[in-house]
């Protein structure tokens, strides 16, 4: 009796062990959503879409309709919709060959899922393809930022309760927007998707 009650302590022993081993290994590989809040991107007076934009409307007019159900604010970050912007940010710079446009603004073209682009249709893909997955259009907001460099560039910026993060063609990563290393010159307004706003300053 005594050995039969040692062995099942040793059994069950053996068995919590392997669990905590195995959690411990599924934390190193499944996303996790950021825990702690980050900052949220301040919008100031109203500005004039780029050009580009506008064009884009006219062309892909379904990623511009207002939407019935536009109000409320940043959306929850939860760990299976970080997975999703994970998935979405990785599948979309892999899936478009990047070129880089040598004709300045004769030469944009904002395609969404092209076979090759530059940053406007990454930054246009990957929130058609958010849509897609039932993300409301509020959060998802196109946004014209300046790089070191001086030159201007495309992100996807995406609003949630956590803060404001930023899907880019440049980097794998999905960075807090206050930490890229950007000037940011406008973006859309949340729930109007044809308005952008200026940003007026960084943080809250």
């Amino acid at each position: 009796m005594q050995r039969t009650s040692v062995t099942v302590i040793a059994a069950a022993l053996a068995i919590v062990i392997g669990g905590v081993q195995w959690a411990g290994a599924a934390l190193l590989v499944a996303p996790r959503a950021p825990q702690a809040s980050v900052s949220s991107i301040q919008l100031g007076r109203p500005v004039l879409p780029p050009l580009t934009y506008t064009i884009f409307c006219l062309r892909y007019q379904a990623e511009c309709r207002p939407r019935r159900f536009f109000r409320g604010g940043p959306i929850l970050l939860t760990e299976k919709r970080w997975a999703d912007l994970r998935d979405i940010n990785r599948t979309v710079n892999l899936a478009i060959e990047p070129v880089r446009n040598e004709l300045g603004l004769a030469g944009e073209a904002w395609t969404i899922n092209p076979a090759r682009g530059d940053c406007n249709d990454y930054a246009v893909s990957k929130r058609h393809e958010l849509l897609r997955w039932g993300w409301p259009s509020r959060v998802l907001l196109l946004s014209e930022v300046v790089v070191g460099s001086g030159e201007h560039h495309l992100v996807l910026l995406v609003r949630t309760r956590s803060g404001d993060f930023v899907l880019d063609n440049l980097t794998p990563q999905i960075r807090a927007w206050s930490l890229t290393p950007y000037r940011w010159i406008r973006v859309q307004s949340p729930g109007r998707n044809r308005l952008w706003a200026a940003v007026e300053r960084e943080g809250v």
